[in-house]
């Protein structure tokens, strides 16, 4: 069974960044499901039209689309990764982001801190650009699980593995740092700075979790 994405989507500034990303994983084997977060001001016929849009803009056969009722979106994105069992959650970066550049909004942050899933953030102006994943970093301990996870990744898009960051990058994968809980996120000081000044797309693994795609199981 491949690994399970949920895509956070609101339709706002940088989304269609979060959308590319998520896409870019589907071509890699993942299964694939928009997510909204309704803090209960919606009309059914607001969050259907949204959803229609984002899976629109997906392409991808076979994705859901989700409406989660809650007054905090990383929780009930955490809640809604929980019932269905999914690996990452994918986010843009933050609004405020210059283009090119990858940010943590206040959701994903709130993630970074201890969540159980997988967290990526899309740089922006990704949608605009169409890159593929074919350079990979992986950064972090041997045992951390981000090794394991972009030679998968690589191996199911024909990627590369590099040994540095640099300008060729399209994803970084990041560990969580060695202090964290088994199977929680947490993100060192470099660690976090790194995300913060990377050009390339950002996914960051729970302490100890391996992602697979294709037709690879994932295990942690």
């Amino acid at each position: 069974m491949s690994a399970k994405i949920i895509i956070s989507y609101d339709g706002t500034a940088n989304e269609e960044d979060a959308i590319a990303l998520g896409r870019l994983f589907g071509q890699a084997g993942a299964q694939l499901a928009i997510a909204y977060v309704s803090h209960g001001h919606d009309t059914p016929g607001d969050t259907q039209g949204l959803l229609d849009r984002g899976l629109q803009l997906l392409g991808t056969p076979g994705a859901t689309g989700h409406v989660v009722n809650s007054p905090s979106t990383p929780e009930g994105l955490a809640a809604l990764a929980d019932s269905e069992g999914a690996d990452v959650i994918v986010f843009c970066s933050d609004s405020h982001t210059a283009k090119g550049h990858v940010s943590i909004g206040n959701s994903a942050q709130r993630l970074l801190s201890g969540g159980r899933t997988a967290v990526a953030i899309a740089p922006v102006g990704l949608a605009e650009r169409g890159a593929g994943i074919r350079n990979l970093v992986a950064v972090g301990d041997h045992d951390g699980g981000a090794a394991e996870t972009a030679a998968a990744l690589a191996q199911a898009v024909g990627g590369e593995i590099s040994p540095v960051v640099n300008e060729q990058t399209d994803l970084v994968v990041v560990d969580s740092r060695a202090e964290a809980e088994a199977g929680r996120v947490s993100l060192s000081a470099s660690a976090e700075h790194l995300v913060e000044v990377s050009s390339a797309a950002v996914l960051v693994v729970p302490r100890g979790t391996r992602l697979r795609f294709g037709a690879q199981q994932f295990v942690s």
